[in-house]
């Protein structure tokens, strides 16, 4: 179907617009300064921000939605909150001159869906309180959880692609692309098939059963890799795509000195890992019903991240066992003393600091930055990202999340 007018007008307007942004000289400055920590060279804290309440930023519609065809709403959606991001709160993120055209790749998923309860407290948020049913119990449950089948839609992607291509011709390049690394959490499926409560129990009191279900459920992620990698479908992340729960993957070590263009493989990228849940496991436990499984996966990858928001500052003895491990996550949760000492300069060390501040009644610039500079302060010693996700809310308040990223810049440039 032919793509309205109008429509085209407004999206070649935003792309011009992307193009003029990822022309700055900065662009090309900011990633070679990504890659060198990726590197663990000394550079100053590198910032990124991600998961934004996106139904509370619109001040004066600039992240109105103007055009009719449901294909073009899906790209000004995004094209609209890049240059959003980069007009009120950079960071350090970086704007490519590129749009991309992702293949339409096709998954029949593991064969259980969400048995839940739902409870919210903002109707357009799309964080809710879950109760999860348990739909796993016995050894018999298991075998709900099933192998994917991955199939790609060539000539979808195809159509896409051209479409697209006519749309920008002339303003802004556009590439097809598969599928840039995934994130990885087995546990964090597990769960919601399982029961948070009873899963964390059965660890002690039926470890046969859970160590069953983990075997079947990894087995099923590499199932799912193995066809990516197959079926030609992975896709470069060593640029501003977002690795694990951290910062970009721009590095100089990927892809590998042998790398073929035409075919993408697993070691030629990076991949993550993380057990969120596990926040108050044991480290043995640990590594016996997660880490052991997670490598698995995480051994085919060139690079890798771990973690997210649980505390790992008392794990790193377990995580040094991955030989292509990177950077690890450092959640608001951490000791900074403690995690400073047990990451040293070994590993990007990638801080997460705490979203909670832009919930409350009133809004603290100074609390922020007291708190940022005692942090950064007590793990001077490290190779930092800084990385502000899990944004829930801002109180209706964007401002204050433009305001947090000036403060990060300015005490990231204080610590360099």
């Amino acid at each position: 179907m032919g793509i309205p007018g109008k429509d085209t007008e407004i999206l070649r307007e935003l792309g011009g617009k992307i193009a003029e942004i990822a022309a700055l000289p900065m662009q090309k400055e900011r990633a070679n300064m990504w890659a060198r920590l990726n590197s663990l060279e000394r550079v100053k804290p590198m910032i990124w921000i991600n998961e934004i309440p996106w139904h509370e930023m619109d001040l004066n519609d600039e992240l109105k939605i103007q055009t009719t065809d449901p294909f073009c709403r899906g790209i000004e959606g995004g094209l609209r909150r890049t240059i959003y991001q980069w007009e009120h709160m950079q960071g350090d993120m970086v704007v490519e001159n590129v749009i991309y055209s992702s293949l339409v790749v096709h998954d029949t998923g593991f064969g259980l869906g969400e048995d839940v309860d739902v409870v919210r407290t903002d109707p357009r948020s799309g964080v809710v309180s879950r109760l999860f049913h348990s739909q796993i119990d016995s050894e018999k449950d298991i075998e709900k959880i099933k192998m994917p089948v991955v199939t790609h839609d060539e000539a979808a992607s195809e159509r896409n692609y051209q479409r697209m291509t006519e749309i920008f011709d002339g303003v802004i390049p556009v590439e097809k692309r598969g599928i840039p690394g995934s994130w990885f959490a087995p546990w964090d499926e597990l769960i919601r098939w399982w029961d948070v409560q009873k899963a964390m129990i059965d660890l002690a009191l039926r470890p046969e059963l859970v160590h069953l279900a983990m075997d079947r459920l990894v087995s099923g992620y590499i199932r799912r890799l193995d066809q990516w990698e197959e079926l030609n479908l992975l896709a470069l992340n060593n640029n501003n795509t977002r690795i694990g729960s951290g910062g970009y993957g721009y590095c100089n070590e990927l892809p590998q000195d042998d790398f073929n263009p035409d075919h993408v493989r697993t070691t030629d990228i990076w991949g993550c890992g993380t057990a969120q849940i596990f926040s108050e496991v044991s480290p043995e436990m640990h590594e016996e019903f997660a880490l052991n499984y997670e490598r698995r996966w995480m051994d085919r990858f060139g690079l890798t991240y771990y973690g997210c928001c649980e505390p790992l500052d008392i794990k790193m003895d377990i995580l040094r066992k991955l030989p292509n491990l990177r950077k690890v996550s450092m959640s608001h949760w951490i000791d900074p003393d403690r995690a400073a000492e047990a990451v040293g300069d070994d590993y990007v060390f990638s801080f997460k600091p705490t979203p909670e501040i832009f919930a409350r009644k009133e809004w603290r610039p100074n609390v922020a930055r007291e708190y940022l500079r005692d942090v950064l302060q007590r793990v001077r010693g490290c190779v930092i990202e800084i990385i502000m996700k899990d944004i829930s809310t801002v109180s209706y308040e964007p401002q204050r999340l433009w305001e947090w990223a000036s403060i990060a810049a300015e005490e990231a440039e204080r610590l360099a």
